[in-house]
């Protein structure tokens, strides 16, 4: 379908008032609405987090509130309304009820319990529609409930911090800091758009680290996510303070009462190693609403999630320092002798922040 010059200006700043939503809306979507008349915008919303209004009843309820009305309007959303209840009504319901006369949809809704529904919904009641208008950018946005919905499992981000020439850490574990304050700062943007920060045992015994939002504003944490097989966390560990923390075990054993009444839950998923099974890992994580994993961790973690499938990007700041053989690597994987074994990567965004460079990559 064609779409006009206002068509992609619309629906552009629908795009942007759904990136109000990034650290607060999980586990729904990021979704913007803005709804308009002869030619100019009547009223516009997003949805801030589960339970409030979604993005088109908040763009219809500011119509009201200027004494306007949206009949005969047109609706451009970043998703195809919602058809079913869930914690709020169908705002498919809502729009037929403004009047409004036609929708524009970016992508469709990739939750089965919509899927194309609302859109048929919409159409059946005489409101012209339409969708695909900046596809990529919605999808984009919403990559993990996309996930999720289509997967069952979260889209996961694999963050390293590394020298010039891969390394991660000396030799003795001494990692902090590689990276100025500038990438950290951006680090803890990807952390505040996460809805679970994961790392391994390793990192905690090696660097005590709070996997907490703190370098920007944000009303919600993400979880914290530990996996550590055979139950080591320290008790004082930094990573237990304030709760909201979950470690993966391979078993049970005399220290999960402790760290329970630490604030821990655990969960029990081991494999046939004896080690947390990283694939049950991801769909429990799915299960329970997590869109977006940011995984921060050490060399070995950091192999395992790429060998067993887990990673869908790689979010890589390099600093222009050089750490020499004896440091650690970003990687534990197992040698090659083929470049045709290499992995293979796609290059989506290199960026300068401060004095590092970012670099973000997606599995060819």
């Amino acid at each position: 379908m064609n779409f006009s010059a206002a068509d992609h200006g619309f629906m552009a700043r629908a795009l942007q008032l759904a990136q109000r939503g990034l650290f607060t809306t999980t586990p729904n979507p990021r979704v913007g609405c803005v709804l308009v008349r002869d030619g100019r915008i009547v009223g516009e919303g997003w949805h801030e987090k589960a339970g409030m209004p979604h993005a088109e009843a908040a763009a219809l309820t500011a119509i009201v509130g200027a004494g306007g009305t949206a009949k005969g309007a047109t609706a451009y959303v970043t998703l195809e309304p919602c058809s079913h209840f869930g914690r709020t009504p169908p705002c498919v319901d809502a729009l037929i009820e403004a009047g409004v006369v036609r929708v524009v949809a970016a992508m469709p809704d990739p939750n089965p319990l919509v899927a194309g529904q609302g859109l048929a919904k919409l159409a059946a009641a005489g409101i012209a529609v339409a969708s695909g208008l900046l596809a990529a950018e919605a999808h984009e946005l919403n990559i993990g409930f996309v996930s999720r919905m289509t997967r069952g499992r979260p889209w996961l981000r694999l963050k390293v911090a590394a020298s010039l020439d891969g390394k991660t850490a000396l030799n003795n574990g001494v990692s902090q800091w590689i990276t100025g304050p500038a990438a950290r700062r951006d680090a803890h943007i990807w952390r505040a758009r996460s809805c679970a920060v994961l790392t391994g045992i390793g990192t905690v015994k090696d660097d005590n680290p709070r996997l907490t939002v703190r370098e920007v504003p944000t009303t919600r944490q993400p979880l914290r996510v530990v996996i550590d097989s055979r139950l080591e966390t320290p008790l004082d560990a930094a990573v237990l303070e304030g709760g909201n923390v979950l470690i993966a075990a391979a078993q049970d054993n005399d220290r999960a009462a402790d760290l329970r009444a630490r604030g821990a839950e655990i969960v029990i998923l081991p494999n046939a190693q004896g080690k947390v099974e990283l694939a049950y890992l991801l769909q429990e994580l799915g299960r329970r609403g997590i869109n977006e994993v940011l995984a921060e961790a050490g060399t070995r973690l950091n192999g395992s999630l790429l060998r067993e499938g887990c990673v869908d990007e790689l979010l890589i700041y390099q600093a222009p320092i050089l750490l020499g053989d004896a440091a650690r690597g970003m990687f534990g994987l197992a040698e090659i002798t083929d470049l045709a074994g290499a992995r293979r990567l796609n290059i989506i965004e290199r960026r300068v922040v401060g004095a590092d460079c970012r670099i973000r990559a997606r599995l060819a």
